[in-house]
């Protein structure tokens, strides 16, 4: 999959991590769609190194599944510090 593969797979990534994550992050939609991207390059690194995962094929469920994982661990990672330095 190619750069811009994963560019749009990321931004449906945090929009749906968005969707699931209760809560307000802040940032708006614009910052969770970039975090989305970032949480898809996370979840592909992460997967191919601890489950070596091949992201080659766009429309596979792993695929999916571990760019999701990605945005919501970056989302709440996001949240926490955002929260932190709020208070």
């Amino acid at each position: 999959m190619g750069f811009f593969g994963f560019l749009l797979l990321g931004l449906l990534a945090g929009a749906i991590a968005k969707l699931i994550l209760p809560g307000n992050q802040g940032g708006g939609w614009f910052v969770t769609l970039l975090l989305g991207v970032v949480g898809a390059l996370l979840g592909g690194f992460l997967g191919s190194l601890l489950f070596n995962a091949p992201l080659e094929d766009f429309f596979s469920i792993q695929t999916w599944l571990l760019a999701i994982g990605g945005s919501i661990i970056v989302l709440l990672i996001y949240g926490l510090l955002v929260g932190r330095r709020k208070a």
